[in-house]
């Protein structure tokens, strides 16, 4: 696909605001315009996830979730990128769901209502996901906030790819393909230093893996 001019959404979380980077001119998407020669929109937001919560948020920007801000974006974009599912794993009370599910509330409900919710609006466009990333101590049972996680991050992944697969939309699985791990110390140091978000080198390495991705279809 060429990139060179068009218009790219980037519907995220904290780590599509760029958290973690050190200026604005760093977080992967700006990175990825820089690459790529598009004309990127950052649409992340900082905490906030795919499902809706049941219970307000103690910060309300964290419940603005995914599918209500589909609706917000320009309606132009000839590419829109999503990048989210680690906080509906960390954090908030949304129940994890079935395939079958279709009640935003829950993961897999909210996932078949945002593809459907961006394929209407973009019935031209290039949709595309990426799945989240490896975060440190993935696997616990009780997250940092003292909730019991209700599926693991790698389920949440598999959520991603069995719906998105369904819809016939591009996934780029950087849970299997970013390099970046930080359980092992060497990565976590020179890309994730906090276990979560990327830091600059960590954000190059996000936007050069969705560059080629999406010079591939």
């Amino acid at each position: 696909m060429e990139l060179q001019g068009k218009k790219i959404s980037f519907l995220g979380d904290s780590i599509t605001e760029g958290c973690g980077t050190s200026c604005e001119e760093k977080n992967y998407v700006s990175v990825f315009g820089r690459l790529s020669g598009a004309e990127v929109r950052n649409y992340g937001i900082s905490g906030t996830r795919i499902a809706r919560q049941t219970v307000p948020s103690e910060e309300p920007k964290f419940d603005n979730d995914f599918v209500k801000r589909a609706d917000e974006m320009d309606a132009d974009a000839d590419i829109i990128v999503v990048f989210g599912g680690t906080n509906d794993y960390g954090h908030g009370d949304a129940a994890f769901g079935t395939f079958d599910s279709h009640d935003v509330h829950t993961f897999y409900g909210a996932l078949h209502t945002l593809c459907q919710k961006l394929i209407n609006k973009y019935p031209d466009a290039e949709i595309v996901f990426m799945t989240p990333l490896h975060r440190l101590e993935e696997n616990k049972q009780i997250n940092e906030f003292g909730i019991r996680n209700v599926a693991t991050l790698s389920e949440y992944v598999d959520a991603i790819k069995e719906v998105t697969k369904y819809y016939a939309i591009p996934t780029l699985d950087l849970y299997s393909v970013s390099r970046l791990q930080p359980e092992v110390e060497v990565l976590k140091e020179r890309y994730m230093p906090d276990g979560l978000h990327p830091n600059d080198a960590g954000a190059e390495i996000i936007a050069r893996r969705l560059l080629g991705f999406l010079k591939s279809l």
